[in-house]
């Protein structure tokens, strides 16, 4: 969320900074709101001075009378009542126009960095390095073609079960899927990280403090019965796990590995990646996420995008690092870097992993907070995919195909997954 007190003094700035998005978002509404929402809590501190300094006038004029009758009294009394309910009834106003304004407020993304590339679309997202040799040859198959031959999973006898988009995952499926989870859970945990294994449902309050609510909420899937939502990703239960919290600064960083499956209604890709692992409405994910001190978020981002490609040099997976544009940012990202694995069949690389420093949003939201010179402040918070596990499995199926069918597993994966290879039975 944005500081309430940056719209109200400097708006031009707000708007600037919200425009390199590549959108115009128009704030002056917002604006004259915080405005007179500052006019009435000026208001109301006078007013409560005022009446601490009559509290103690009626106190001296009872000691000084010894009678609760005196003429200056009654008067001094019905003057204090004429300001306590004044005083009532503008905190009435103040509470009314600070859920509107919050409710405004918290539609707006947040500021693109500085330091990203400037930009409308993914169009302007900027290549920053490559790693390891793309698999390019002919005749090669994709993973679904790979994972229907070997039996690897079932997406037509899902929908059985549920709907389109779901998938069962079958025999060396689910075991390569278990190999992947507890393999990167092992190497986040070897790296710093403490493993959580957070609640699948959440709370509406989960999903405006890290930036899903209101804008997303066609996105998730809502328990209609209960305020529960099942959860898009674990960096939604990870941001409110210290919500309504002062940290101490001792703590910081406090960094978190967390498995959770996930879920998402896809709204508006409806046709594209409809086969395979690629874009699921259930899919499993390990998420790292970053409480840390604001000074220190930009190393941070580096380091966590740093943790995340290690996994997929661990694979042995060609990958490239791309700085995403302004326009392209998430809703509460200021900067992202996306990493990118190949994937062969289609000749391209796809998004596996978004690590993005969110600066103080999600804990302004989620009121997140720690001391530095004996001064609350927003902690930074930050999060990426360490890796999303669908995407991860898809790679090794295609950069692993051999000619006779099977399927070469990466070294490091094999004490996890206890074969070299997935054959044909």
């Amino acid at each position: 969320m944005l500081d309430q007190k940056l719209i109200r003094e400097n708006p031009t700035s707000v708007e600037e900074n919200l425009s390199l998005r590549g959108k115009l978002y128009e704030i002056s509404n917002i604006h004259e709101l915080t405005i007179k929402k500052k006019e009435i809590d000026i208001e109301i501190s006078g007013l409560q001075s005022e009446s601490k300094k009559l509290s103690k006038l009626i106190g001296q004029e009872i000691s000084k009378t010894q009678s609760n009758n005196s003429l200056e009294l009654i008067n001094l009394k019905k003057k204090g009542n004429e300001q306590r309910i004044k005083i009532s009834e503008l905190e009435e106003q103040q509470r009314i126009l600070g859920k509107e304004i919050n409710s405004q407020i918290s539609n707006l993304p947040n500021f693109p960095s500085n330091d990203a590339p400037i930009g409308k679309d993914e169009s302007n997202n900027v290549q920053v390095k490559t790693w390891g040799e793309p698999l390019i040859r002919e005749n090669l198959k994709s993973h679904w073609e790979i994972g229907e031959n070997l039996n690897l999973f079932d997406s037509i006898n899902s929908t059985k079960i549920s709907k389109s988009r779901f998938i069962t995952l079958i025999g060396n499926g689910a075991r390569l899927e278990r190999a992947l989870i507890n393999f990167m859970l092992d190497m986040h945990t070897k790296n710093g990280y403490l493993e959580l294994m957070p609640p699948a449902l959440v709370n509406s309050e989960s999903l405006k403090g890290s930036g899903q609510l209101p804008k997303f909420s066609n996105e998730s899937f809502k328990c209609s019965n209960d305020d529960l939502w099942l959860s898009p990703t674990a960096e939604v239960p990870l941001t409110a796990f210290h919500r309504n919290e002062i940290i101490d600064s001792k703590q910081l960083p406090l960094k978190y590995v967390a498995y959770s499956p996930c879920f998402r209604r896809e709204a508006g890709s409806y046709g594209k990646d409809t086969k395979g692992l690629i874009r699921l409405h259930q899919f499993n994910k390990v998420e790292l996420y970053w409480f840390c001190d604001p000074s220190k978020s930009l190393e941070a981002h580096k380091k966590i995008t740093s943790d995340a490609e290690s996994i997929l040099k661990k694979l042995n997976l060609p990958y490239r690092l791309v700085d995403i544009c302004t326009g392209d940012l998430g809703f509460s990202s200021s900067r992202t870097f996306d990493l990118e694995v190949w994937l062969p069949s289609s000749k391209c690389y796809r998004e596996i992993s978004s690590c993005s420093n969110c600066l103080d949003f999600q804990a302004r939201r989620s009121s997140i907070r720690t001391k530095i010179d004996k001064k609350n402040t927003f902690v930074h918070t930050l999060n990426g995919s360490g890796l999303a596990i669908g995407r991860t499995m898809a790679a090794i199926i295609e950069n692993g195909q051999q000619k006779d069918g099977s399927v070469r597993i990466p070294d490091s994966l094999v004490p996890y997954f206890g074969s070299n290879f997935i054959k044909t039975v």
